[in-house]
């Protein structure tokens, strides 16, 4: 692949294969801090190896840790300090990179006398922040901010503990944030919520992987609104070596491409336990008609070349990474999608709502935005359209997906994707495996 512009290339054969997933962002950064943060050396096996976890290893580097990363093994060791930050003093670049530039801002404020600047790209300057800085201003922390966005700088005094009040709802990054830390403070911390409409799966992600790294479990309330994080125990691993799963978000692409192509595609090394709550989007492909099964070599999705699979009324917010996959392939659905629950995608690496509705319309379908939802109803797919990807990977992804359809039924391709290279966020060799699969899937079909 090079360029800024992919001409997808259509299945002309259902698809067949096994594609193996490249580690989870979510759990990847998270590791990596609690690694940190924990006492001797953690080795992460499985892990991602993206722009978003080398913004967070670089992070970690510049603040005094020790992170040593082996591509091809797809490892990576931190060296633990106990809870110590070893840099009194650094400026940090986090890119584009939510979790790393919300998880380091808050382990930047456990230093009892740090000052550091942490800057991002200009469309990090517009995600939301606010919220978690004041909860860390509250803890003991001075920070000067751009109005609640980046730049910041901090001067770190450590967390004294206490009562703090969080709003979630933009970010569960924030309460993930805040819950890593909260551990190490001086007095145990207490957490408000003021707004009920966080993203909880991310929330037991963090709250479960703490536990990995011996903490207790957190208490929470019966409706979820106050968390009460464990305290005074330090981090600590029972075995050197942390298991990263495959991202769960990666595969809704692979696990979709059977309504774009036909065929079957399996999955290896989800575990029916999965720390990851977009493991949710196989119950929205079921629904769709789509058959899936786990066994003990992974997760397989089936589906008729020719059929369409059904459109459906779901609500995404618990798995919104995965929405964009849906919506891209909502032309090829028997009746009318609405996919409801994701206002909070307007925050990130783009207005993925409007984006969508945009991306839609160009290949001519008829789309009603709301604030909160997209309502899609499909038409004659148009060909020869070049997909705007904002610079986000996940626009690439979806649309990448879309394309493996072949729309004209002469194996030529009629979608394009611009700047095919965002991938690199998360999945940097996303349109290799693509096409190895589609290769694959030539190889074993009879006819062809």
């Amino acid at each position: 692949m090079s360029g800024d512009l992919l001409w997808i290339p259509p299945f002309t054969a259902p698809a067949r294969g096994i594609v193996r997933l490249p580690g989870s962002k979510s759990i990847t950064n998270r590791a990596m801090l609690l690694a940190a943060l924990a006492e001797g050396e953690t080795t992460l096996e499985g892990a991602l190896f993206s722009e978003d976890t080398a913004i967070m290893a670089d992070g970690l580097r510049r603040l005094g840790f020790t992170v040593e990363e082996d591509a091809g093994a797809r490892r990576i060791r931190v060296h633990g300090t106990g809870g110590r930050i070893p840099a009194a003093e650094a400026e940090l670049f986090v890119g584009l990179a939510g979790t790393a530039a919300r998880f380091l801002t808050a382990l930047c404020c456990l230093h009892p006398g740090g000052r550091y600047r942490i800057d991002g790209v200009p469309q990090m300057r517009k995600r939301p922040i606010g919220s978690l800085l004041d909860a860390l201003e509250n803890l003991g922390a001075r920070i000067h901010s751009n109005g609640g966005f980046f730049p910041i700088d901090i001067e770190s005094r450590g967390l004294a503990g206490g009562t703090v009040s969080l709003d979630a709802s933009s970010s569960s990054q924030l309460l993930s944030a805040l819950l890593m830390v909260a551990p190490l403070a001086r007095a145990p911390v207490t957490i408000e919520l003021t707004n009920s409409g966080y993203r909880r799966e991310y929330v037991r992600m963090t709250l479960r992987m703490m536990e990995q790294f011996g903490q207790a479990p957190a208490r929470i309330s019966a409706d979820a609104m106050t968390l009460h994080p464990p305290h005074g125990a330090p981090y600590r691993r029972a075995t050197p070596l942390y298991p990263v799963e495959p991202d769960a978000s990666a595969a809704s692409y692979f696990l979709a491409l059977p309504i774009a192509a036909g065929g079957g595609i399996t999955l290896p090394g989800l575990p029916e336990d999965s720390l990851q709550g977009d493991t949710g989007f196989a119950d929205r492909l079921a629904e769709a008609g789509v058959r899936v099964s786990r066994n003990r070599d992974g997760v397989t999705s089936t589906f008729s070349r020719g059929e369409r699979a059904r459109a459906a009324d779901a609500d995404y917010h618990p798995i919104s990474d995965t929405f964009l996959t849906m919506a891209a392939l909502a032309p090829l659905l028997d009746g009318v999608t609405r996919i409801r629950g994701i206002a909070h995608t307007r925050r990130q690496e783009t207005d993925r709502v409007a984006g969508m509705a945009a991306e839609l319309r160009r290949l001519g379908q008829h789309v009603i935005e709301e604030k909160d939802a997209l309502e899609i109803h499909p038409r004659p797919l148009r060909a020869g359209v070049e997909i705007e990807t904002y610079g986000d990977h996940r626009f690439a992804m979806s649309f990448g997906i879309l394309g493996c359809h072949d729309l004209r039924g002469d194996g030529h391709p009629w979608l394009a994707i611009r700047n095919p290279g965002c991938c690199a966020k998360t999945f940097p060799d996303f349109f290799e495996v693509l096409e190895s699969v589609r290769r694959q899937s030539l190889q074993s079909d009879p006819h062809e």
